[in-house]
């Protein structure tokens, strides 16, 4: 897994760049379309393809519960799965684990949480989230980490 970040330009604090990705160049700052369940809802993938869309977001929390890792896996990884042939970026899941208040509880090695699906119970350790954020795009990026914030 090969990922470079190239500057190419800068203006004060702004930046322009490109992610060198195994799937493809992505011109940055970048409109990245929104695949929460590895479609992007109410446009076909040509017209995708047609506006030059160069990277999609997926959701890992959310593919994680359906279709499921193994079912990613052998449909070839996230990729295959789409038939996507450029980047793709998962989220850690993290956000919406941390969402689901009412449905969740943090223990110093990860996250305990009910699926807001059917009521399962699942856990989410460190390693555990990395390895479904891998099989979702074996080109990830990160995009959170699952801290509580306490307010005084």
């Amino acid at each position: 897994m090969s990922l470079h970040f190239q500057i190419e330009a800068r203006h004060g604090a702004a930046r322009t760049g490109r992610l060198i990705t195994p799937h493809g160049e992505v011109e940055t700052p970048v409109f990245m379309p929104v695949g929460t369940l590895a479609s992007v809802k109410g446009v076909p993938q040509d017209v995708l393809e047609e506006l030059g869309v160069q990277i999609l977001l997926g959701n890992t929390y959310h593919l994680y519960l359906r279709p499921g890792v193994e079912t990613v896996r052998k449909l070839g990884g996230l990729h295959g799965f789409m038939s996507w042939p450029r980047a793709i970026l998962t989220d850690s899941g993290g956000f919406q684990v941390f969402s689901l208040n009412d449905l969740r509880k943090i223990h110093e090695e990860g996250v305990t949480f009910r699926s807001h699906l059917d009521g399962s119970s699942h856990f989410f350790s460190p390693e555990s989230a990395m390895e479904a954020q891998i099989m979702n795009a074996p080109n990830f990026l990160q995009t959170g980490h699952a801290q509580e914030r306490r307010w005084s």
